[in-house]
């Protein structure tokens, strides 16, 4: 059942499900789109999660509660289409699985570094959610054999490019930042680019895969010697 539930005081909240799953995020993005159309003169921004809808909205323009009404034949229309408009792209990511923590996560999953690589680049992910830093893509979900939590410290700056893991989801670090998930490996490309349009190729419900590649072609990659 969807919940509206107030955050703040220029906000509200759409409780979505209870669970993610597969088709989830892409059903998110075309809520979002549908209520940006409709009410997008009202709104501020709307940030998708991974069951969510969060709405900033302008006090000036509609109260909470009007914002509700409106709200309802928009979320009514969405139940009822329960298949996603569009399928998302599909992304291959090349990664050099160097990352520093990569013995550390092995060992605390008992497997050898070799494995970890093999699950993680096995899994087809889907990205739930955008945020945390522009690009910042969240996906889902991690092998429950890699399943850790966040390490205990975070570094004060985890490298732009570093694929990391943290509980069920696996993240590339768009720009260098502080950050307390575990470094698997570097990808070779951008993952936000202001000057681009879209600025982030990755857009909710789209597919990633993680193809390894050695040290040199991650090097060639980003033009270096």
């Amino acid at each position: 059942m969807i919940r509206i539930e107030p955050v703040g005081a220029e906000a509200l909240l759409l409780v979505l499900a209870d669970e993610p799953d597969a088709r989830l995020p892409l059903r998110i993005a075309q809520l979002a789109e549908s209520i940006r159309q409709r009410l997008g003169s009202q709104l501020r921004d709307l940030v998708p999660g991974w069951t969510t809808l969060l709405l900033h909205y302008d006090l000036l323009r509609i109260d909470p509660t009007q914002l509700a009404a409106d709200l309802e034949p928009l979320l009514q229309q969405w139940q009822r289409d329960v298949v996603p408009v569009r399928d998302g792209r599909m992304h291959e990511m090349p990664v050099w699985y160097g990352g520093e923590d990569l013995a550390s996560v092995a060992r605390a999953c008992g497997l050898s570094t070799a494995e970890v690589i093999e699950l993680h680049s096995a899994t087809l992910y889907r990205v739930g959610a955008i945020g945390f830093a522009p690009g910042f893509a969240y996906l889902g979900e991690l092998d429950t054999r890699l399943a850790l939590p966040r390490r205990s410290s975070p570094r004060t700056r985890v490298p732009a490019g570093s694929l990391a893991i943290a509980e069920r989801q696996t993240a590339i670090y768009p720009q260098a930042s502080p950050g307390g998930w575990h470094l698997l490996g570097l990808c070779p490309r951008p993952l936000f680019d202001p000057a681009s349009e879209p600025p982030c190729p990755l857009a909710l419900g789209d597919c990633v895969r993680f193809v390894p590649i050695d040290e040199p072609t991650y090097r060639r990659e980003r033009g270096e010697p």
